[in-house]
């Protein structure tokens, strides 16, 4: 009988990988009785930066989320381990250190025992200081290798960089396998140079399943030493998620290990809740081509928690291009085309902003970097036109340190628009904060929380958790499931209902009905209003949520600003990424035509300015 491998089971990453939400905490605390009498599970993963934002966006308390889901298994003495983005913390920008300190301790006070952390860069820089406030903590600091493939990333430059953690206290080191797309040797070849040097250091694997590599990995990584295997199960296994459980349990039991038994009545019972969960609304946010196994996912590299959230962005994409399109008379792209493009657009893209591992927020910024760059280029116009402020920041350094060179579009880009490079310590860009959300929360007359739970998570999601506290959170998610149930429903003859489009004609924003066949038309005046103000439009680039700062650092713009051509009006955030929207031309601003949180879409007009 070989060594024994012990199994995690990845719940939140299950779902993100297959699509937009989590499950809310009720469900969650359903489902984790039946997971532990499973009674094949020495670790879960309970919670980490997307789950946090997805209980704000759905108008919940994450810290009652994180509390109530690790408690039974706390209880059951099974670990509890979570993902965070080192100097990102849980969102996808960087955070100031006395808000990451408060991080591990609020996390620890809530019942999670082990901590991932991982650098989207691979920067070790950003990574070290997480060790000690993890350590201070009280809990177990698991350092990622964020495993991507290119010339850069060899089997050399991971086992040194988990040499370098290791040396820096690292009590455990996680090959990360965001994307699938580890070759099985290498990977066995980084665990066995690991395991030769510190053979008492736990190694865990993780990696989903797209690509179609990682049952090969899982037992090359085993062969070499890996204590610890990652594994979701059905429903939401394989595809853009993990391997099955079932799966690696027989294919590990045939190689000789000791792997523990399943209570296989318990994994239908979680089997049957998940797809519960799925029809009472989770499984609207999830693309059925989620589920399938795709080789080309190895080229671009994405990784597959992200592409639950890609293949629905693809549709508000598809969406906008299609729009383009119909104005001119063009043919229409199916979502297939757009996605071959986008893949494409990839590839092309991530070597000449340096190879970041494709790993969040990373992946997001190359992604959304790509999308743009697409949809510019079916639109007639040119590659980078638009590159959000925190790409800019991994670009010129300021989240650390790229592995490869940029090309030289893109430094003559940035010399252009006066923007300059930094090789210092990324935190040094990052000013404490906590003093100034102190400040604000007791303004507002909120608690700090149990273990400054509240403060931390005001200081880590400000926008987020300002909307969950006015309540406009809960309103818009709720509105979007029963926009969702109601399209799900919809009858073929919905399709032929008028619809009220923004349309422009010579440069003019008009909101005008449309209707097909004999289908009667609304009374004149019964649309909205047009805009008031007067000046020329500021017309939004994209769809997404509009907001007029990304955190309090920042002043709000108000009626009778004056603006100068390039100042920055505002932001719409979409796939992830707060994109500047910055004034073309100078003036007064006349007219703010959105709140804070709205939803808007291309081509509406967020604001005037004569």
């Amino acid at each position: 009988m070989k060594r024994e491998v012990k199994f995690s089971l990845v719940f939140r990453d299950m779902w993100q990988s297959a699509g937009k939400y989590v499950p809310r905490v009720d469900q969650l605390v359903k489902v984790a009785p039946a997971i532990i009498e499973m009674g094949c599970f020495a670790r879960v993963e309970t919670n980490g930066g997307g789950f946090e934002q997805v209980n704000l966006l759905f108008g919940e308390n994450p810290n009652k989320a994180v509390r109530d889901w690790t408690k039974p298994f706390h209880e059951a003495g099974i670990q509890t381990h979570m993902l965070d983005r080192a100097l990102n913390g849980l969102r996808m920008s960087p955070v100031p250190a006395d808000v990451r300190k408060l991080f591990y301790k609020v996390k620890k006070a809530q019942g999670t025992d082990i901590t991932r952390t991982f650098c989207g860069l691979n920067d070790v820089r950003n990574i070290i200081p997480s060790i000690k406030y993890a350590k201070d903590a009280g809990m177990i600091s698991q350092c990622a290798l964020s495993i991507t493939h290119s010339p850069i990333h060899t089997v050399e430059y991971y086992t040194n960089m988990a040499l370098e953690l290791i040396a820096a206290g690292a009590d455990e080191i996680c090959i990360k396998d965001m994307a699938g797309i580890g070759r099985p040797v290498s990977l066995g070849k980084i665990v066995a140079n690991i395991k030769k040097a510190h053979p008492e250091i736990p190694i865990q694997y993780h990696s989903h399943a797209g690509p179609g590599f990682n049952m090969a990995t899982i037992l090359e990584v085993c062969n070499a030493g890996c204590d610890y295997i990652d594994v979701g199960m059905e429903p939401l296994s394989w595809g853009t998620g993990h391997a099955d459980l079932i799966s690696v349990q027989a294919m590990l039991k045939d190689a000789g290990y000791q792997v523990p038994e399943i209570n296989m009545e318990a994994y239908m019972k979680v089997r049957g809740m998940v797809q519960e969960f799925m029809d009472d609304f989770l499984g609207l946010y999830i693309s059925p081509k989620n589920r399938l196994m795709n080789s080309l996912l190895i080229a671009p590299g994405l990784p597959g928690g992200m592409m639950g959230s890609l293949m629905a962005d693809l549709e508000t994409n598809l969406e906008s291009i299609n729009k383009y399109k119909a104005k001119r008379n063009l043919p229409f792209m199916t979502q297939d085309q757009l996605l071959i493009k986008l893949f494409d657009e990839v590839a092309y893209v991530w070597p000449r902003v340096g190879y970041p591992p494709l790993v969040t927020p990373f992946s997001q910024y190359v992604k959304n970097l790509a999308m743009m760059n697409v949809i510019a280029m079916e639109k007639g116009k040119d590659r980078w036109g638009m590159i959000a402020d925190d790409i800019w920041d991994m670009i010129l350094g300021k989240a650390g340190r790229l592995p490869g060179t940029l090309a030289p579009e893109i430094i003559e880009k940035a010399e252009r628009e006066g923007r300059k490079f930094f090789d210092g310590d990324p935190q040094e860009n990052y000013p404490d904060s906590l003093d100034k959300y102190r400040k604000l929360m007791k303004e507002n007359k909120w608690e700090l929380g149990q273990d400054d739970e509240e403060l931390f998570e005001y200081a880590m999601h400000p926008a987020q958790y300002e909307a969950y506290k006015s309540g406009k959170a809960k309103e818009d998610f709720l509105a979007d499931i029963a926009k969702k149930k109601a399209e799900k429903n919809k009858a073929p003859e919905e399709d032929a209902k008028p619809k009220t489009l923004t349309v422009q004609v010579d440069g003019q924003s008009y909101r005008v009905t449309v209707a097909y066949g004999e289908a009667e038309l609304p009374a004149p005046g019964s649309t909205a209003s047009a805009p008031t103000g007067e000046g020329k439009d500021v017309i939004s680039p994209l769809e997404g949520k509009f907001f007029l700062t990304k955190d309090t650092s920042e002043t709000p713009l108000k009626v009778g600003d004056v603006v100068n051509e390039g100042d920055l009006l505002c932001y719409v955030e979409a796939m992830k990424t707060y994109n500047a929207i910055r004034a073309e031309f100078g003036g007064t601003v006349t007219a703010i035509l959105a709140n804070p949180g709205d939803t808007v879409s291309e081509d509406d007009v967020l604001m005037k300015i004569q």
